[in-house]
């Protein structure tokens, strides 16, 4: 049996599969993702600011403007679309054999696609609320605005995006760590697991199905029941029934 066909066979004995996912999910829907060579993090270095300060609360507070110059050119993701592994994830959730995807991207993609119960652990660029008031914009006025948006009561609009010095959301965090806690399938695609505390996540699945799908070897593969060094779109695409 190869690779595609075992993947098959563990989600048709499955019924409570969770989905942790990181960049490499969107890299196929011409997202870059944050540390490799054509990074978001070199392009960011390329301005003169180490990524780390660039993405920090602090400089946010200190220079909203020179922040929204820079996130709206490198961290909003324009036209991209979901890809087959988006699809593939959004039809196993309807078909009840789904039931969370935890993602440490901010593109909402997942959510695009059709999924319901999506975790985004470091936020969302489709969110965004006004400092003051907490009034809700989205990520087109944040786009075709210009300067440091702002709200009609004059407060600063800032993305609901975790910056560098914020924690994650708790009830984020704490609903994705009770569905991998409760699942009898863990599927992990397109992250290194080298990020924490998305990462960590990891550690709190007690089932016997645990599936690693990167085009890169993890630290985790000597606990996995299942490697899959591929492209996501295509393993799950392709184990789902998604063209």
């Amino acid at each position: 049996m190869n690779e595609i066909e075992t993947l098959k066979s563990m989600i048709q004995e499955s019924g409570r599969i969770v989905f942790l996912g990181g960049a490499g999910v969107s890299t196929e829907s011409g997202i870059p993702d944050f540390r490799s060579e054509n990074g978001i993090f070199n392009a960011i270095r390329e301005y003169g600011y180490p990524p780390e300060t660039l993405l920090s609360r602090s400089f946010f507070d200190r220079d909203p403007e020179t922040f929204f110059k820079y996130y709206r050119s490198l961290l909003m993701s324009g036209n991209a679309k979901p890809n087959a592994a988006h699809y593939a994830l959004a039809k196993l959730e309807k078909e009840g054999k789904l039931t969370a995807i935890a993602t440490q991207n901010i593109d909402g993609l997942h959510t695009m696609a059709g999924s319901k119960n999506v975790y985004e652990l470091h936020g969302s660029i489709k969110r965004n609320h006004c400092m003051r008031c907490r009034k809700f914009y989205d990520d087109e006025y944040i786009a075709n605005s210009t300067g440091v948006p702002r709200c009609e009561c004059g407060g600063i609009i800032k993305p609901d995006v975790v910056l560098y010095e914020e924690g994650l959301d708790y009830e984020t965090l704490n609903g994705a760590v009770t569905h991998i806690m409760r699942a009898d399938m863990l599927i992990v695609g397109g992250t290194s697991l080298q990020v924490y505390p998305a990462a960590g996540l990891i550690d709190y699945y007690r089932g016997e199905k645990l599936v690693l799908i990167n085009k890169s070897k993890t630290p985790y593969v000597r606990y996995a029941n299942l490697v899959i060094n591929d492209s996501i779109g295509k393993v799950l695409g392709e184990s789902v029934g998604i063209e």
